[in-house]
């Protein structure tokens, strides 16, 4: 079983340390439907949730956004790779966003699956939470690879594209990852086993978690994009920090 990003159990450690009530009525219905579908959150959920949380309001989100993201790694893992042993939390007095972005990049540091692959994953589940920002972006890396708009949006259809079988498979465990992950359906697991290595099954599932930090910016409503016309184009440097380079004009 490939091992967890080091970040992982202090984060899940710093959430437990977090004072924040989660258990007012208002924010229950707001974290019930970030963990179901973010993108249906609409402005009365949020504005409830705004008046319940006041000035912890992005606190409270991140530890929503663990909350709904942590479980789902070892579940999914698990039903494709075998009985994973994932660390428990570690109590730690550190703030959580500074965590949470450092296990941002240590996701992004992996590098089993190939660019285009890893973007593939990205933009399925950000046209899947409908995160306008990111579905306006486009990897450099997956560019020089080969990818182009055709194969961007064949992630809409990707179980009847072209794409390669083993790009499918990742695709599928993404899916199952967002939408079933407590039941991962046996074809998914078949699949994930017989085209990806145990490390690029890992980096799929990590990759998920890792961009559902989008969730987070949908629930707000600040997941506005940045350019009206074209997209932006975004390289991921050897340290796991993203730049956006420049639009990039349809």
């Amino acid at each position: 079983m490939p091992n967890p990003p080091p970040s992982y159990a202090a984060v899940a450690g710093a959430r437990e340390g977090l004072a924040i009530d989660l258990f007012d009525p208002r924010v229950v219905a707001f974290a019930d439907q970030f963990g179901v579908d973010v993108s249906v959150i609409d402005d009365g959920l949020r504005a409830d949730f705004l008046e319940a949380t006041g000035p912890s309001a992005f606190a409270a989100v991140q530890a929503i956004y663990v909350d709904d993201v942590w479980p789902r790694v070892p579940a999914v893992l698990g039903a494709v790779l075998g009985p994973v042993d994932w660390p428990a939390a570690e109590a730690t007095d550190a703030e959580l966003w500074p965590l949470l972005e450092e296990f941002m990049r240590e996701v992004a540091r992996l590098d089993a699956l190939d660019p285009v692959t890893t973007e593939l994953v990205r933009l399925r589940g950000a046209r899947q939470h409908d995160c306008r920002v990111c579905r306006s972006r486009r990897s450099v890396a997956a560019i020089e690879q080969g990818a182009d708009e055709a194969t961007f949006d064949a992630v809409d259809r990707y179980a009847h594209s072209d794409l390669p079988d083993r790009v499918k498979a990742a695709l599928a465990l993404t899916d199952a990852t967002i939408w079933t992950p407590y039941a991962v359906p046996g074809d998914v697991v078949e699949a994930a086993r017989r085209h990806l290595t145990d490390d690029q099954v890992a980096e799929v599932v990590l990759d998920v978690a890792r961009n559902a930090a989008n969730k987070i910016a949908v629930a707000l409503g600040a997941d506005a994009a940045t350019v009206t016309d074209g997209v932006e184009l975004f390289t991921t440097d050897a340290d796991g920090n993203l730049t956006v380079v420049a639009p990039e004009p349809r």
